[in-house]
């Protein structure tokens, strides 16, 4: 509840504490606020219990945790074999590399990855990515008024 309190926010509360409870008040102010504490744990326990009760033995293992979205899916997740496999996919899977070969193939450059030829059946296959007529010296695309 407290984990991200400092020694300084810690001092800051305790003099305020003692300034608006005073010294002689503030021992049983600490004494009544951890009796409610501990009386809203204890009704806290005993809901879970009951819940548990009338779940019935089917639920006997159920945790209040698992309602917690991340930690439902962290425990779903743990056990998953697809998860591996989609793991060791995305190792395999280079977004990067793919991406500059669909650019080299559209813009007719050779990529490194196209520099092994294609074979079928004994016969080079033409590559259809590749632009055949390349005007010399112009890499623009043509001009069109239209879609201007």
């Amino acid at each position: 509840m407290f984990n991200d309190l400092g020694i300084l926010e810690l001092v800051t509360l305790v003099v305020l504490a003692v300034l608006i409870f005073g010294p002689d008040k503030l021992p049983k102010v600490i004494q009544d606020v951890s009796g409610f504490i501990r009386k809203i744990r204890d009704f806290s326990e005993s809901a879970k219990q009951d819940i548990r009760t009338e779940l019935g033995p089917e639920f006997k293992d159920f945790e209040f945790e698992d309602l917690n979205p991340k930690t439902f899916l962290r425990k779903q997740l743990e056990g998953n074999e697809d998860l591996r496999e989609l793991k060791d996919l995305r190792g395999s899977f280079d977004l990067k590399k793919e991406m500059n070969d669909v650019a080299d193939a559209v813009h007719g450059r050779e990529s490194a990855s196209s520099s092994v030829p294609a074979a079928v059946n004994g016969s080079a296959a033409p590559d259809l990515l590749k632009k055949q007529d390349k005007p010399a010296g112009d890499d623009r695309p043509p001009y069109d008024s239209d879609a201007t």
